[in-house]
């Protein structure tokens, strides 16, 4: 209780402990793929914090008292970006805590950091070797029951506080959702995710367009197809009406030459039949005038 009047002491919780950020580039680059996976996890839920490397201070008034855990999820306080987390203005511990363990740091991360996370009321703690250096296998994870951890056997590990399944890959920690089976993809594996669908975007597209092209160039060959057929048949129409109109002609012509023909035999035929009476009229009148000439003789 602070007296009125009273002036409360400032005290600075440092914003860094000086260590370095990980043991090697591998225990840096999972603690960097969890955080990511797991933000991105839950990036629609406002209430959930994600974070790791951040000094988490849990004792008010006292700088000492603080640790710094490699990845942590703290569900039902505020979505933001802190620069520290103090554990009694957030008034709550984290839910989940994972730990990035080597034989350096074996001693406080399996002694020290579990027994203070116990106490503190973390509700599931997971510690994972990548080097297998002490651990075996590679992943171990615990579950708060009462005021200790119980450890969590099987051969799966689940994190029911997550929803998700730790799946020890190689030296990779990989992070499963429980009920789809579906992982949760690192950075470069979300890049590389982008990568091949915007690739298989644009071969989509591109097929699109190409059969966009095709069927224009199918109608437009059909467009003159269509044309071609109407001017062949436009031109087998004028021929036929062509051939039509001469063959009428002819047969005009062959009927007109047949009555000239016919009508000049005719005239052939008359005469020849005048001749043949002029004739004959002047054989009968050569006849009659030699027979009076005999009659006179």
């Amino acid at each position: 209780m602070t007296l009125p009047g009273a002036r409360q002491r400032f005290v600075y919780y440092p914003e860094t402990d000086g260590e370095p950020m990980a043991e090697t580039d591998t225990h840096r680059n999972l603690m960097i793929d969890l955080i990511v996976a797991l933000s991105k996890y839950f990036n629609d839920d406002p209430h959930v914090y994600v974070s790791g490397n951040l000094l988490l201070y849990y004792e008010e008034g006292n700088p000492a008292k603080s640790f710094s855990p490699d990845v942590f999820v703290v569900k039902g306080i505020e979505k933001k970006e802190r620069p520290i987390y103090k554990l009694w203005e957030e008034t709550k511990a984290p839910d989940v805590i994972i730990e990035l363990t080597s034989k350096t740091t074996r001693l406080e991360d399996m002694g020290m950091k579990k027994g203070l996370y116990a106490a503190l009321g973390v509700k599931e703690y997971f510690i994972f070797d990548p080097f297998s250096e002490y651990l075996k296998p590679h992943l171990r994870g615990y579950r708060l029951s009462g005021d200790e951890y119980a450890l969590i056997k099987g051969k799966r590990i689940m994190s029911k506080e997550l929803g998700l399944e730790l799946k020890v890959e190689g030296e990779s920690l990989r992070l499963y959702e429980v009920f789809s089976g579906k992982k949760l993809l690192t950075p470069a594996e979300t890049a590389k995710a982008k990568e091949v669908a915007e690739k298989a975007k644009e071969e989509a597209e591109k097929k699109l367009e190409e059969a966009r092209l095709a069927r224009k160039q199918r109608a437009e060959n059909e467009k003159q197809a269509r044309l071609a057929m109407a001017q062949a048949t436009r031109e087998s129409r004028q021929t036929a009406k062509e051939e039509a109109r001469q063959k009428l002609e002819e047969t005009r012509l062959d009927k007109k030459h047949k009555v000239e023909s016919e009508r000049l035999a005719r005239e052939a035929k008359a005469q020849a039949d005048r001749q043949a009476r002029v004739a004959a009229k002047e054989e009968a009148l050569q006849k009659a005038e030699e027979t009076k000439r005999a009659r006179l003789a």
